[in-house]
């Protein structure tokens, strides 16, 4: 494990950062060139290469992909001090009051016994911050869906309207299930509303999300990790094929069967 540093050399490490940010800044066409619009892109992007680090579980990726994310924030900053709107210093001071602001049991006389507690206590606080009508008006449209779902349920959650109990919650799935099965039967495609039936889909979606957030399963990262399984013994499937001589496109599923059974095993 690779010891830690001392506060004054991790500061010392932040300026050098700083200063290597300014000198390229300055001196670098393509940096030169940059405004916060051209960097938006490659921030997300950033951002879910992160994301695969931590799933895959590896420290050094996942320290590699948290030092390009802190070179765009400095990169943001330094933008923003050209344009005269905000610079490090300031974008700092405003997180660091926020969250002093948002923990009024740490900095305040405000009582926070439990994680709920907390929850709670930040999305009330968040609310007068900004100036939302809604608690669920901080929740990005932007957000891929999924997500999107959770934070909309994390945030109604925040204000106490929620199931009190788990067993309700997968009642409500079965509910769902049925309501589905309803409007889309298997067996018989003829004649089917696909709008009515892609709402209760969606529903449906909602409500296993809701249950997944009720025992602590992350259903974004649960479904990435499904992903990353299905790929996984996908392509074993096709090298098996490839060394049998034979395509995926002339085999029958019978025959790519036997090959997934072996990806399973692996």
């Amino acid at each position: 494990m690779t010891n830690l540093s001392t506060r004054a050399e991790q500061l010392a490490a932040f300026d050098r950062l700083l200063t290597i940010m300014d000198e390229l800044r300055e001196q670098c066409p393509w940096d030169k060139k940059q405004t916060t619009e051209s960097l938006r892109h490659l921030t997300i992007e950033e951002t879910f290469e992160l994301s695969d680090a931590i799933l895959e579980g590896d420290p050094e990726e996942v320290k590699k992909e948290l030092g390009d994310i802190l070179l765009h924030i400095v990169f943001y900053a330094r933008i923003g001090s050209e344009e005269g709107n905000f610079d490090i210093k300031t974008m700092i001071d405003g997180l660091c009051e926020k969250l002093i602001r948002r923990h009024p049991h740490i900095y305040g006389d405000t009582l926070a016994d439990d994680e709920e507690a907390v929850k709670q206590n930040w999305e009330k606080i968040k609310m007068t911050e900004k100036g939302n009508k809604s608690v669920l008006g901080g929740v990005p449209k932007s957000l891929p869906a999924l997500i999107k779902a959770m934070r909309i349920q994390e945030k109604a959650r925040g204000v106490g309207f929620d199931w009190e109990e788990k067993n309700q919650v997968w009642e409500k799935v079965e509910e769902e299930m049925q309501e589905f099965k309803d409007e889309f039967n298997a067996t018989n495609t003829a004649g089917i509303n696909l709008e009515k039936a892609s709402g209760e889909f969606g529903d449906l979606l909602f409500s296993l999300i809701n249950y997944a957030r009720f025992i602590d399963i992350n259903p974004e990262e649960a479904l990435e990790r499904t992903n990353k399984k299905f790929i996984k013994r996908f392509q074993y499937l096709e090298k098996a094929a490839e060394s049998s001589g034979k395509k995926l496109s002339d085999m029958s599923l019978a025959e790519m069967d036997i090959y997934w059974n072996e990806a399973k095993m692996k």
